[in-house]
């Protein structure tokens, strides 16, 4: 977040909405950090966001499913996937521990502008519409479409390269790792290049939004941001009623009959899909480059080998997940792993700490390109909420690391990189590199 972020005014129905959202379980989540609660601790304690893999290890210990002061977490595979596919568990607000505190917080959210967590969004609802939200979009994800844009993902990377190439350094993350995945999830949806840069600065301050307890000022650029969003995407979106053209966008603004969206359904469900549509390829792209620049060893293999490129991208996004943790509340009395979860109760899935689960993972904590399961990680959830996007995503980072290193083999850090301050998403603000760039591998 920088200095000059546009805040939304201190209004009583922002100040109230943030505090039931944000501002008690803030309060409470750094009690119980302070008294040695791991899962609370994951939200709040900044020296385990730096290495949380120690902590998930830690919750992972204590049991398949533990229970918190405030929520119940699990760091091992299988509990996690159970609870992902498990229709006993859904998505949407968490319990405030008091059903009136719970409506009333309903009740205060501005539902003409829903944020990335608020229904409609896919993050936020369950089937029967989570699965109509989902269908139309799911349905330009298809494996043959995605396959289709491997020479434009190329052809994309390998002109970011250009522009860097005669530069002594570069910021990897703005410079690459965002334009690129970026640049194609708003061709995908018709987003024109004009508004491209808006829609970053968006999602850059929307993306905090996934975290628990922002601060008062944190959650006021969040809500300008998505306002913002709003008012930018409709007007785009009436654009294209008016002169639709093939894209995605296009396509869901003028569906009719009984799939037709709401404008704030159309809206939530464009917005979000756009975010998501970039956002864990640019931290799987850094992710995967400062893990490669340390294991030396692996990236010549995979000079030597190419065809190594796509089990790699796997084994950066279990052994490094852009996405941390994700949460799901249990739709009624529920039995896991032995321990009773009862209705409400939301349970912390860590998707990171499953991910280096030893009796899935042989020496989990180790990076190893050749990894013959790194596929079983859930980097990308599982069940209904499973990434619609996870096979561009993908195919946008085996492309676009395979470019880089292909063009800028001597590729080097050139200065401290600077990790996300989110705690959901991780990767880098920022990763200074040098392409120390080779003659044979320069392009004319």
């Amino acid at each position: 977040m920088t200095s000059g972020a546009v805040l939304t005014p201190i209004r009583p129905r922002l100040l109230a909405t943030w505090a039931l959202a944000h501002g008690l379980p803030r309060v409470a989540l750094r009690a119980a950090s302070r008294r040695g609660d791991p899962i609370a601790g994951t939200a709040v304690d900044p020296t385990i966001r730096q290495d949380p893999f120690a902590t998930y290890d830690r919750i992972r210990d204590q049991g398949p499913l533990i229970n918190g002061r405030l929520l119940s977490a699990t760091a091992t595979h299988s509990v996690a996937n159970e609870v992902l596919r498990s229709d006993a568990f859904g998505v949407g607000p968490g319990d405030l521990g008091s059903p009136r505190l719970n409506r009333l917080l309903t009740r205060l959210i501005d539902s003409s502008v829903p944020g990335p967590v608020d229904p409609p969004s896919l993050l936020s609802v369950n089937p029967p519409l989570h699965g109509r939200l989902r269908r139309p979009v799911s349905k330009v994800f298809t494996a043959r479409a995605m396959n289709g844009l491997r020479p434009r993902i190329r052809e994309l990377a390998d002109q970011l390269l250009d522009r860097v190439a005669d530069r002594p350094r570069f910021d990897l993350v703005a410079d690459y790792a965002k334009v690129l995945p970026l640049t194609m999830i708003a061709e995908i949806l018709g987003v024109p290049e004009e508004l491209r840069p808006d829609v970053l600065r968006f999602a850059d301050s929307a993306s905090q939004a996934l975290d628990p307890g922002l601060s008062l000022r944190q959650y006021r650029e969040v809500d300008a941001a998505v306002r913002e969003a709003h008012a930018t995407i409709g007007g785009h979106i009436e654009d294209l009623r008016r002169n639709p053209g093939s894209d995605l966008l296009s396509q869901l603004a003028t569906m009719d009959g009984t799939d037709r969206l709401s404008d704030v359904e159309l809206r939530a469900t464009a917005l979000l899909t756009i975010g998501a549509g970039f956002e864990t390829t640019v931290n799987l792209i850094a992710n995967a480059v400062v893990a490669l620049l340390a294991h030396p060893e692996q990236l010549a293999a995979l000079r030597a080998d190419p065809s190594g490129w796509e089990n790699a991208v796997e084994e950066v996004l279990r052994y490094d997940s852009p996405v941390q943790v994700t949460l799901r509340n249990a739709q009624r009395d529920v039995d896991v792993a032995g321990v009773r979860v009862p209705q409400a109760r939301p349970v912390l899935v860590i998707l990171a700490g499953a991910n280096r689960d030893p009796d899935v993972f042989d020496d989990p904590h180790r990076f190893d390109i050749t990894r013959a399961n790194a596929r079983e990680h859930l980097s990308f959830s599982a069940g209904a909420h499973f990434c619609v996007g996870a096979m561009l995503a993908r195919l946008e980072g085996a492309i676009a690391l395979e470019a880089l290193f292909e063009r800028m083999p001597d590729l080097a850090i050139a200065g401290p990189p600077v990790r996300r301050g989110t705690r959901v998403l991780r990767g880098y603000d920022s990763l200074p590199v040098s392409p120390a760039i080779s003659d044979r591998a320069r392009r004319s």
